[in-house]
């Protein structure tokens, strides 16, 4: 791919663009001095990197707040919900049914969420868009724990729980395609995948973070104190994470390249950005990053929410045993996945994902009977190996889908794949499988239903270009010369 030196014909006389390229010149040196080093030195343990370092944990440590949260609500879900919220419900697992259906809401908000915050974020910066989301999940998390149940309340209980479930999923439906970006777009195009997937990487530290939370409480308090009020204590501890994690983001900067596309929009008045440009200029992208997430999403709910039911509802598995064995498999799924993201850059982003569907597919026809051993050891090896087999999808998708779209709709477009997918997928997960249980007493239609998410995601990698080491300026190039519009680059 050639290098796009600006010299296309524009639809419309642009020689005023270059009146603005001095005072966007002015804003974006500060930050792209920040990470020039960075954005020349191609090896992630390189001294120069310490700029792009910094803006890794500012991202990780938002993300693993607002995930924390959300991955919280999977766990009570699975543990507490269905008794507080819903003790109506004619058996055990219609009443973790009923708290899956809640679950799913959030998952409903995230697209929403998604197209809003992607908007926002591709006209104000990603910046500010992840300092809103981390506000808004935090004060809703917070509010969850305050919930009286189902028997202070009546059906109030569950229709407060819905809300808040709403409100979570939306800010954390804005916040994923901030946080990769906000990296993505200060990487070395020789390691992408590798710091992309860092915030990837903070998903299962929040993941851990809530296992452990509920972990202590239900091991230091008896079972009915744990479901009238220990299971709160982690919910309201979010307010402290949440100042730590919004101050952490407050010292970062915008990438330059999103401040030239950002100025460019501004003074090239003719050309669009946001939600309704990506649908129209790139719906197959969109089409492609849902396939992708596909099977990841369907895997990953599958492992960490499902996995839980069957133990429990199954074989009355110790639930603080349970919470231990995810605990130790969610600190294999941190160490992994930058390791995948560095394959991803060595060997390509198609040969990881390849592999990441094809393992997947297989995961749960070993891992069911690992489970029926009721070993613990092989318990946590069932789930740690079903984790690393998530990692070789999940942790190569920023770069990916980074990689599909121009600067000026990149949010909106990475946020739209990835988000409206998790109303198919992730959300219907644990629903499909745990009523797939109920009504056959087997896990094998849950393995088929699993091989054939995977077999979806398969044929979507083939339809994929290659892009690894693309530069995300020659995206944007070639965005320009296919649209007809200007183009400016500022050195450095």
């Amino acid at each position: 791919m050639k290098p796009y030196s600006g010299q296309t014909k524009a639809r419309r006389p642009t020689t005023h663009v270059s009146d603005d390229i001095e005072e966007m010149q002015m804003s974006v040196n500060g930050s792209a001095e920040s990470v020039r080093s960075a954005s020349r030195e191609g090896r992630p343990g390189g001294p120069e990197s310490s700029g792009l370092k910094k803006i890794v944990a500012a991202s990780m440590a938002g993300t693993v707040v607002e995930w924390y949260e959300f991955f919280l609500y999977a766990t009570a879900a699975s543990l507490v919900f269905g008794k507080l919220f819903f003790p109506n419900a004619g058996s055990q697992l219609d009443g973790i049914i009923a708290a899956f259906v809640t679950y799913a809401v959030g998952f409903i908000a995230r697209p929403l969420g998604g197209i809003v915050f992607g908007q926002i974020g591709d006209r104000l910066g990603r910046k500010q868009t992840l300092q809103a989301t981390i506000i808004l999940v935090g004060v809703a998390t917070f509010l969850m724990g305050c919930l009286p149940g189902f028997n202070s309340i009546g059906y109030w209980a569950p229709a407060l729980l819905v809300i808040l479930r709403f409100i979570q999923g939306f800010a954390v439906g804005g916040e994923w395609g901030g946080a990769v970006l906000l990296v993505a777009e200060h990487s070395p195009n020789k390691s992408r995948a590798f710091w992309s997937s860092w915030p990837q990487a903070a998903v299962p530290v929040g993941n851990l973070l809530a296992t452990l939370v509920l972990l202590i409480m239900s091991w230091s308090l008896p079972v009915d104190q744990f479901l009238s009020w220990g299971w709160r204590v982690a919910f309201w501890l979010s307010a402290v994470i949440v100042v730590i994690g919004y101050y952490i983001r407050t010292r970062v900067n915008e990438s330059p390249i999103f401040l030239e596309a950002r100025a460019l929009v501004e003074a090239e008045k003719a050309i669009s950005y946001g939600v309704g440009e990506v649908i129209r200029k790139y719906p197959k992208g969109i089409l492609q990053a849902m396939g992708l997430r596909f099977a990841e999403n369907i895997l990953y709910y599958t492992i960490v929410s499902f996995s839980i039911v069957y133990l429990v509802t199954v074989h009355q598995y110790d639930t603080s045993q349970l919470l231990l064995a995810l605990l130790i498999a969610h600190v294999v799924h941190f160490l992994v996945i930058p390791q995948v993201g560095r394959l991803s850059d060595a060997i390509g982003r198609k040969p990881v994902y390849y592999a990441g569907a094809v393992l997947g597919a297989s995961w749960a026809f070993f891992a069911f009977p690992m489970f029926d051993t009721l070993n613990p050891v092989v318990i946590v090896a069932a789930i740690a190996i079903g984790l690393c087999f998530h990692a070789l999808m999940y942790a190569g998708q920023p770069a990916i889908m980074s990689e599909m779209f121009p600067t000026r709709m990149r949010y909106s477009g990475v946020s739209l794949g990835y988000q409206v997918t998790s109303i198919i997928a992730g959300s219907l997960a644990p629903i499909i499988a745990t009523a797939l249980l109920q009504q056959y007493k087997s896990w094998v239609p849950v393995a088929i239903y699993l091989l054939i998410a995977c077999a979806i995601t398969f044929v979507t990698v083939i339809t994929l270009t290659e892009t690894k080491g693309t530069s995300l300026r020659d995206v944007d190039a070639m965005d320009a010369r296919k649209h007809g519009l200007a183009s400016v680059r500022v050195n450095g």
